[in-house]
């Protein structure tokens, strides 16, 4: 599966890369690729381009705020969860989006 991921809490320090490292680790452990943005404090970093959004399975939002560029994913099947859940369960998130998506 590809996904791409968008990461941003509200102070947009810890949580947000805290979520990015998790997102990655689960993603790859179980099998797939993975690109995730972040939306911080120091603004938007590892930005996703329009191949790898068009290209992708899925897009996670791990977001606690409102993020820029969501029209980006318009027609892509998104899961929204806040940050606190990917980092404390990143691997099954990524296991129930895959479920959800072999069903469809």
């Amino acid at each position: 599966m590809k996904i791409v991921a968008v990461a941003a809490c509200t102070s947009g320090i810890a949580h947000t890369y805290i979520a990015k490292e998790k997102l990655i680790r689960a993603a790859e452990a179980l099998g797939h690729t993975i690109h995730v943005e972040t939306q911080g404090t120091i603004g938007t970093e590892d930005a996703l381009t329009e191949q790898e959004i068009k290209d992708a399975d899925v897009v996670i939002l791990a977001v606690d705020i409102a993020i820029t560029g969501m029209e980006r994913f318009e027609g892509k099947r998104t899961v929204k969860v806040p940050t606190s859940l990917v980092v404390k369960a990143p691997k099954q998130i990524i296991q129930k989006i895959e479920s959800e998506l072999q069903k469809s």
